[in-house]
This record gives C-alpha cells, sequence and structure tokens, in this order.
C-alpha cells in the first residue's frame, strides 16, 4: 500500500533520473537504470504486495553505483569487502537524500535506507526481501553473462557461486525460483539443480 502516490512516484522519477546519467549501456539503456527497472519488474512478479519502503529500496539498490568503482579499492578480499560495504552505505545516503528531495520523513527514510544498507539480513523483513529480488534478478538477467566473462571457472567454482546465492536467499524465493517464476539461464539449469540439490 503506497501511502502518498504523488510522493512515491515523484521518488522513482528522481532514483531513475540519477540512474539514467550512468555512461555505461546494457541493451541500449544506462546499466543502473535497466537494472533498477528489472529489480521493480521482478518484485512485482515475486511480492506484489510488497511494502512501500520494500518498493523503494529495490528500485535504489545500485543506484549511481558507476560513480564508486572497484578501482578506488585495494586489489584482493579485503578491498572487495571494503567496496561492498562503501556501496551499501553510498547507495542507502544517496536513495534518503532524494527520498527527502520528494518529502519524505525519516520515519521513512531510515527503514529504506537500512534495507539498502543491507542490515539485519535474515531477520529485517524488508532487507531479506531486497535480497531476495536482486538474487532472481542475478539469477534470470546475470548470472549467464557473468558466465560467459569467467570462462576458465571450473564446474566446482560455479556450484560454489550458485550455492553461495541461494544461501543468501528465502525459502520462498527458493520455491519461485524452482517452479517457473523465473527464467532460469537453459546453460546453467544443470548446475543450478545440482547445486540445489547438494545443498
Amino acid at each position: 500500500m503506497i501511502a502518498n502516490l504523488e510522493r512515491f512516484t515523484k521518488t522513482i522519477a528522481l532514483f531513475d533520473a540519477a540512474n539514467a546519467q550512468d555512461p555505461n549501456q546494457d541493451e541500449g539503456l544506462p546499466k543502473e537504470l535497466l537494472y533498477a527497472q528489472r529489480m521493480t519488474e521482478m518484485i512485482g512478479r515475486f511480492a506484489p504486495d510488497a511494502s512501500e519502503v520494500a518498493q523503494l529500496a529495490v528500485r535504489a539498490q545500485h543506484i549511481k553505483r558507476w560513480t564508486v568503482p572497484r578501482s578506488n579499492y585495494p586489489l584482493g578480499k579485503p578491498g572487495y569487502f571494503a567496496w561492498r560495504t562503501g556501496l551499501y552505505k553510498f547507495h542507502a545516503e544517496t536513495a534518503g537524500e532524494l527520498m527527502r528531495q520528494a518529502g519524505y520523513d525519516e520515519a521513512m527514510i531510515e527503514p529504506v535506507k537500512a534495507a539498502i544498507g543491507k542490515v539485519g539480513l535474515k531477520t529485517n523483513p524488508d532487507t531479506q526481501l531486497l535480497e531476495d529480488v536482486s538474487c532472481l534478478v542475478f539469477i534470470e538477467h546475470y548470472m549467464l553473462g557473468f558466465a560467459g566473462q569467467q570462462a576458465d571457472y571450473t564446474e566446482e567454482k560455479w556450484l560454489g557461486i550458485i550455492r553461495k546465492t541461494w544461501k543468501k536467499m528465502s525459502d520462498t524465493a527458493h520455491a519461485f525460483a524452482t517452479t517457473g517464476g523465473i527464467k532460469l539461464p537453459e546453460a546453467l539449469v544443470p548446475l543450478i539443480l545440482k547445486a540445489v540439490a547438494e545443498g
């Protein structure tokens, strides 16, 4: 249920205007704008009754991501994790500022920031829903492309990636993914089924 549709629509437009500045293209659109649209489309399929907080969070999850490149951080796992943590905070703050511009108060802004910032994963329903939607979008739209970039990955490495993605998801998302809720990348179906079966 959206409390104020005009304010909600204005916020989505502000998020999209920010992501439309992405110089990177994907299927003829700014990459992060397309990603945001796919996130909204997925939450509409997976959780059509999702809260206003969750709907805003999924639209802004990667907001202006290209402005914080991985190269800003050191190589290696510690650098990677520092980059990811920095991104969570950056995306949350950026979304919060745009929500403020559209007229939201802190009572709505803080839970959206918490979800984008991955606060309370597995315990905060909005954070878990955001994680579920991002994993479903990754599997349907990006996993195969990621596979193409990693031609030297062994089957074991792939099983590990699929298991890690699966582990982040709720049981509801698992059921949605394996009962036709999303289009699984055909080439990876055997690996996905194997990873899921093995746990």
